[in-house]
């Protein structure tokens, strides 16, 4: 009875009795409550008064709540309410393969199109960034695609890039154009000598302005080419400047660039300047010229390729592992923090390029006529093949003394071995 009367939810039970000693009574006190509820009937509730409703969402970590939301596409309909649509097979495939990419064993024959929304896909998640992962990630994507990943690359200033991320950019292969300007890599740096590895015998523009380099650094970098024709033998533009280490024995070593079209040596260790001049030209074909050459424009090398942003975030992660160093101009490094302007667009001063403006004589080389330039070598081939045939008819006369005499001479105009260079081979 108690429990009838407290309860909120009944139907009217019409009059009570209740039967006392022997006595009917009728209950009308105890009913006072539920006669006014008839009167004014109240709404049927589900819950009672004390019931709230807690939205109840996972508690777990953020990754497992975003696996859960990255499965959907989140807009705003014309109303403003909230619309979701579920994404397709393909692009959940593509996120999941691109957080796992270091796991890939090989990434050849798979299709460009598809490889370059996975890269994006995994350059978004910043996958390329992290210590171990981001170069066996960005190794199968070199490994497969080559300069379609990367195919020219600058560099220039960016010392602190090139020392954090070396292994990363030695994985880079097919590149055409390099920029080292002002980075003080010095003659024993591991990246000038990867400069002669097959893997970047495609380079033909290769700037090296500034970077304390000297006889010794040029003649390693040289020696491949120089004695077994491999290594930057694809060379046409070199610049060379403001590297006052180097000497008029270091230009030497620059003749075996047959294909050199393009040399800047200004701001050099250079004494007889006229004999440079003579013997690039006759090596070969190089004219001095005496307008600034619109090749050696450092804006004409950009990093493009699909890693274009990645040397981007390299550089974030390194600036903010360093403590950045108080500047005159707070605006503008503030643009260079938030990314709103890129570090490239900064006028970068090298140690010696004051100098080098500032020179009366700029020693910037040129090749005048690169078609007319093949004459001479058709005409020393021909001379080359009737001394054969001369060499073939006397090789019933005297077959041994023209064979090695023949054989000396052309070491002799070809290879100049020293002892040094001997070393160098050794070393490779």
């Amino acid at each position: 009875m108690s429990y009838y009367l407290n309860s909120e939810n009944h139907l009217d039970p019409g009059p009570i009795y209740v039967r006392e000693n022997g006595q009917l009574h009728m209950v009308n006190l105890a009913l006072d409550g539920v006669k006014s509820s008839l009167q004014k009937p109240r709404p049927f509730r589900l819950f009672p008064k004390g019931f709230s409703v807690e939205l109840c969402m996972n508690r777990e970590d953020d990754t497992a709540q975003k696996e859960k939301t990255d499965h959907f596409i989140f807009t705003y309909t014309r109303e403003g309410n909230l619309r979701y649509s579920a994404k397709s097979l393909f692009s959940l495939v593509l996120g999941f393969i691109s957080d796992n990419v270091d796991h890939i064993d090989s990434l050849i024959g798979f299709p460009e199109q598809i490889a370059e929304k996975l890269f994006s896909a995994a350059e978004a998640r910043q996958k390329f960034t992290e210590p171990g992962a981001g170069l066996r990630a960005l190794q199968k994507f070199t490994e497969a695609y080559g300069s379609l990943v990367l195919c020219s690359l600058c560099l220039r200033n960016r010392y602190l890039v090139i020392s954090e991320k070396l292994e990363e950019i030695k994985s880079f292969r097919e590149l055409t154009c390099l920029d080292l300007s002002c980075c003080k890599l010095g003659d024993e740096h591991e990246l000038l000598e990867h400069l002669t590895n097959e893997a970047l015998s495609s380079v033909t523009q290769l700037h090296l302005k500034d970077n304390c380099l000297s006889d010794a650094g040029v003649r390693k970098m040289t020696a491949p080419v120089r004695v077994m024709k491999r290594g930057l033998e694809n060379l046409t533009l070199l610049d060379l400047s403001c590297n006052p280490e180097i000497t008029d024995a270091g230009i030497g070593y620059l003749f075996s660039f047959r294909k050199l079209n393009c040399l800047d040596i200004s701001g050099t260790g250079l004494k007889d300047i006229k004999a440079i001049k003579h013997k690039l030209q006759t090596h070969i074909g190089l004219v001095h010229s005496k307008v600034p050459l619109k090749e050696f424009d450092h804006s004409n090398c950009k990093t493009e390729g699909w890693a274009d942003q990645i040397v981007l975030q390299w550089e974030r992660v390194t600036s903010e592992a360093v403590k950045p160093r108080e500047t005159g101009e707070p605006r503008t490094a503030a643009q260079h923090f938030y990314g709103k302007r890129a570090r490239t667009e900064a006028p970068v001063k090298c140690a010696l390029a004051d100098t080098h403006m500032n020179s009366s004589e700029k020693l910037q080389f040129y090749k005048e006529k690169a078609p007319d330039c093949h004459g001479p070598l058709l005409k020393r081939e021909a001379v080359s093949s009737q001394e054969s045939k001369k060499s073939k008819k006397r090789a019933f006369e005297e077959p041994e003394k023209e064979q090695s005499n023949s054989s000396q001479s052309s070491k002799q105009k070809y290879v100049c071995l020293a002892v040094e260079d001997w070393d160098l081979l050794n070393s490779y």
